[in-house]
């Protein structure tokens, strides 16, 4: 009589461990393939140091954003002020690194907001077709054909200054391009074999939908996604410029640009500084949109 020492409980340890080693292994790879590539490491690294600065704030900033002193107003970059001051003798590094806050609030709650709602849009019109799909794609051209920026400052100006204002007005400028792409890839996929056969076993529109479809639309959306961080990044700061984002003294970018253009021609830094964190962190997110377009989109290869 052999007794077998492997029970239940052992063999789904072991398959949990073996499950987590293979994740391990792709993020590995995942992460390796963006290393390959210069400009997409380069757009990652400034993302997650725009993260790590961001999360740090408190410990990074030497000098409390909000506090004036204006015996240094307008104090050109030294040892002390890496980045000079403001008219009100703010340290511009401290504000630039809480600033950081702001932005990424504004960039991951418009992503984790316009993604759902574009995908759940494109995905229905593209699976249905006929009066669905007509429907919601002249919805979606009347958005498409207002430039975003312009749309975002209609309907801010109704909804009133403020960044959760900011938040739902960029989003509602941002969902139509990733819906016609969810719709594009759905009409793609709709139609294929695995399809019709998940179907003919009886499986409802609903599962077919989120089993099968979403999943094979969600790395064209992710992309879409990154590479749209950029414009989200712009059209807050050009908000924020127009004393329609964060209110002062709050540290934004887009603010810290318009307070401080009545000074740029003596004091260059005080635009200056702000303008290039803003370009810096767009081409960065640009970078790092085109790299997850080689690597999760296969037609790219």
């Amino acid at each position: 009589m052999t007794i077998s020492l492997a029970s239940p409980a052992n063999g789904s340890s072991a398959q949990r461990l073996a499950n987590l080693r293979r994740r391990a292994g792709r993020i590995g790879q995942f992460l390796l393939r963006m290393a390959r590539n210069p400009l997409t490491a380069i757009g990652g690294g400034i993302v997650l140091l725009l993260m790590i600065v961001a999360l740090f704030a408190p410990w990074i900033a030497p000098f409390h954003p909000l506090v004036q002193d204006l015996n240094n107003a307008l104090t050109a970059p030294n040892a002390v002020h890496w980045f000079g001051t403001d008219e009100f003798g703010r340290d511009i590094f401290s504000r630039l690194v809480y600033g950081a806050r702001i932005t990424l609030y504004i960039v991951l709650l418009v992503s984790i907001t316009v993604g759902p709602l574009g995908l759940l849009l494109g995905v229905t019109a593209g699976y249905f077709g006929g009066k669905v799909d007509m429907l919601l794609m002249r919805i979606t051209d009347i958005f498409i054909s207002f430039p975003s920026l312009v749309l975002a400052l209609a309907f801010v100006a109704a909804l009133g200054p403020g960044l959760e204002h900011v938040v739902i007005a960029i989003t509602l400028t941002a969902w139509p391009p990733i819906a016609r792409l969810a719709r594009a890839e759905t009409l793609s996929l709709r139609q294929a074999d695995f399809i019709s056969a998940v179907r003919l076993q009886g499986a409802s529109s609903l599962r077919v939908l989120w089993r099968h479809i979403v999943p094979l639309c969600m790395p064209s959306v992710i992309i879409r996604i990154t590479m749209n961080m950029a414009g989200i990044i712009l059209t807050a700061a050009g908000l924020g410029f127009l004393g329609l984002g964060a209110q002062p003294p709050d540290p934004e970018w887009g603010a810290m640009i318009s307070s401080g253009r009545t000074y740029m021609m003596e004091c260059w830094w005080v635009v200056t500084i702000p303008g290039l964190a803003i370009l810096i962190n767009s081409l960065a997110f640009n970078f790092l949109g085109d790299g997850l377009r080689d690597i999760l989109d296969p037609r790219s290869e």
